[in-house]
């Protein structure tokens, strides 16, 4: 969909995330970031802590996204943040949950 007050499309299917630990290495290893081995999500997965299917469906939270015409996908989903998105939604008036 083309959301015109934002100016920009907004991808409503599926997202989900499909990756089992051996793949999450090798594709960290191929793209030169294994570092990002220790960020919460990759560490959890990496050490079988969550299951290696989640996600998927109409990607609800795009289309709450694009109904309710918010700017951020964080005003209709919780998530965990980095500081940078926070400041920049802090400084636009982005109300992130």
């Amino acid at each position: 969909f083309f959301d015109k007050r934002m100016d920009r499309v907004i991808e409503i299917s599926s997202m989900g995330i499909r990756v089992n630990p051996a793949r999450m290495r090798a594709q960290l290893s191929l793209a030169g970031q294994e570092a990002k081995a220790d960020l919460p999500f990759h560490k959890l997965l990496l050490e079988g802590k969550l299951p290696q299917t989640m996600g998927g469906g109409i990607g609800q939270s795009r289309l709450c996204l694009l109904l309710m015409g918010k700017a951020h996908i964080g005003e209709v989903q919780t998530s965990i943040w980095d500081p940078e998105t926070e400041q920049s939604c802090a400084r636009s008036q982005v109300i992130l949950l």
